[in-house]
Parts: structure tokens; sequence; C-alpha cells
């Protein structure tokens, strides 16, 4: 695959989960009876920024996890006997919980979260936050907040890169050759 464009730098990523941030504190009038979760991979130092962000914004900590889906999802058969290795820090019985993760595509993926979620509870409120939202839902699945929608092709991918997992942070088309 190679690089059509680069959408967002480091800068403009921060920015973003920023603004999403400052949505997440309004529409749940604070963060007092919040949970986020990361799904596992890039959406967990993403989940870690907004926690920062509440912190920073707000003054007060909300608990973060990780969210593995893999057991969840609809691609995989026999998924029962994989291993589980989220790590959810509180009971999310009760509290909103909002999952987090880098792109939204068709659906499927958070399809699966919110079945792990509540395999775990029963939360108030589910809420998603995704960094990118690029279209081609097969489920109806929609984000609650989004850091930048991204019409896309199916012949495209969107690459999300972060730090921590990539040594760079930055959001990329890619197009097959």
């Amino acid at each position: 695959m190679e690089i059509r464009s680069e959408l967002m730098d480091e800068a403009a990523v921060r920015r973003s989960l920023a603004r999403m941030t400052h949505e997440i504190i309004e529409k749940n009038r604070g963060c007092g009876n919040l949970l986020l979760l990361g799904v596992k991979r890039r959406g967990v130092p993403l989940a870690g920024i907004l926690c920062e962000n509440i912190e920073k914004f707000e003054g007060s900590r909300v608990p973060m996890g990780i969210l593995d889906i893999t057991r969840y999802r609809d691609d995989i058969s026999s998924s029962e006997h994989l291993p589980e290795v989220s790590e959810i820090p509180a009971d999310i019985t009760g509290k909103t919980v909002i999952l987090v993760d880098d792109v939204i595509f068709t659906g499927r993926t958070v399809r699966a979260a919110i079945e792990a979620v509540f395999s775990r509870g029963r939360p108030s409120a589910i809420q998603l936050a995704v960094l990118i939202d690029r279209g081609h839902r097969e489920l109806p699945i929609r984000p609650d907040f989004v850091g930048k929608n991204i019409p896309t092709s199916r012949e495209e991918k969107v690459e999300v890169l972060v730090d921590e997992i990539d040594g760079t942070t930055a959001v990329r088309i890619l197009k097959k050759q």
C-alpha cells in the first residue's frame, strides 16, 4: 500500500482529542460516573490521552481500562478458546462507559466491544469516541464523539499511528497499488 496523503499530524490529533474531551465532559455534565475503555490496540493510547485531558480540564481522574474484543469478533471461529486480556479497573455496572477506538469503519469492532462490555456487567450507558469516522457502516452504529470524518473508498485504508505503538502520531490514507 502506498501513502496517498497524511491527513493529521500529531498536533492535529491532539487538538481533535482535546475537543472530543470537552464534548465528553459537556455531554455527561462532568466526569463523575465515567469509565473509559480503550479498544485494544490503538484505542488504548487514545483513551489515555482523553483520560489525561479530563484530569487536566476537570481536575479529577477518570478510571481507564483496556478492552480486548478478540473473543467477541464475528470473523473468528472458535473464539471461546482465546484468552481475554482486558484490564477493567472498576465495576462497569451503573457507569457511563466510553469506548475509545482509532477508526470506525463497518461497525463490527464496536458491536464486539459492546458485547464484551455487557459480558462484564450492565452499564447505565455506552458511548463511542473515535478519532476517525471513515463511513461504510454495515451495522446501525454511530459514534457519539468524532475527531474527524473522512470520506473514503473501500479500496483505501485509514492508518492511525500512535507514538506508543508506532513511534509517531499521525493519520494517513493508504491506497492499494
